[in-house]
């Protein structure tokens, strides 16, 4: 599958009244479930494995490992598997080891059918972040990394967090724009810290329409924060114009994790010898 085909069966989901889900996969049997429940696009990142590993996901932006390397590692057991979706990579658009047209080309040939920026330094903020700007390790890298993709006809659906990004990456050549709420709330591992879903109605709106000014053919998906569960993003996408799907990734294999494994054991835990079944 190749950017062309994978965005026109985006836009028809859109055009059949459907809503587009994107999700999250840390290991094979992930990515193989997504698709079995009919998952719109898949993604995998170094976020996924530590994830999985049972950390919280901002792992992925600390020094635990070669992001872009581990995408590439992980490739191997995501992409065998899934047999009619197309797969994106997540990116690490700062790493300094990277020539990044090179690295863009070899995710293309191994597979891939677009990327998205992550790890991305649009989580981090205060003092940390201003001096990651001001030394060249700044969100204008991720911005870069995006326009190159789309040279190279790679599907783009890259986070923002607020609307001079989402305006710089439209017109970077973004093809799916995901505005980021923030860490996922809820189950084991997940924020505390979180906006309230009015305050994501907000700045979801106000990051699409920025974007909607430089393309109107952008797809605008909502993601993170306490857009955890289906009724999350129902109450978002029902208050919001133009915002035609959700991107989980803790919401599409963390939670339903941590709920499955942890019912089902109370449910062995609570058999008793001799008891009818």
């Amino acid at each position: 599958m190749n950017r062309a085909e994978a965005l026109a069966r985006l836009r028809e989901t859109v055009k059949q009244g459907g809503v587009i889900i994107g999700a999250g996969a840390g290991t094979g049997l992930s990515a193989k479930c997504a698709e079995a429940g009919g998952v719109d696009l898949i993604i995998i990142y170094n976020s996924g494995r530590y994830r999985m590993a049972g950390r919280g996901s901002l792992a992925g932006l600390l020094p635990y490992g070669d992001a872009n390397a581990i995408v590439v590692e992980m490739a191997g057991e995501v992409l065998p598997i899934v047999k009619h979706t197309p797969v994106l990579a997540g990116v690490c658009g700062t790493d300094p080891f990277r020539v990044m047209p090179y690295f863009l080309r070899q995710l293309k040939e191994m597979g891939f059918v677009g990327v998205q920026n992550f790890p991305t330094v649009g989580l981090i903020d205060g003092v940390f972040r201003q001096n990651l700007e001001e030394t060249g390790m700044g969100f204008a890298l991720e911005v870069e990394m995006i326009r190159q993709a789309h040279e190279l006809d790679l599907l783009t659906a890259p986070y923002v967090f607020d609307p001079e990004q989402a305006r710089a990456m439209a017109e970077a050549g973004a093809d799916v724009l995901v505005p980021h709420m923030g860490l996922t709330t809820k189950g084991s591992i997940g924020a505390q810290t979180a906006l309230t879903l009015d305050q994501c109605v907000e700045r979801i709106q106000a990051m699409r329409d920025a974007a909607r000014a430089v393309n109107p053919d952008i797809l605008v998906l909502c993601h993170g924060g306490p857009i955890a569960e289906p009724e999350d993003a129902a109450y978002v996408l029902a208050r919001t114009r133009g915002v035609v799907g959700f991107f989980g990734a803790s919401s599409m294999e963390r939670l339903p994790t941590e709920i499955a494994i942890t019912e089902t054991t109370r449910r062995f835990k609570a058999l008793r010898p001799g008891q009818a079944v």
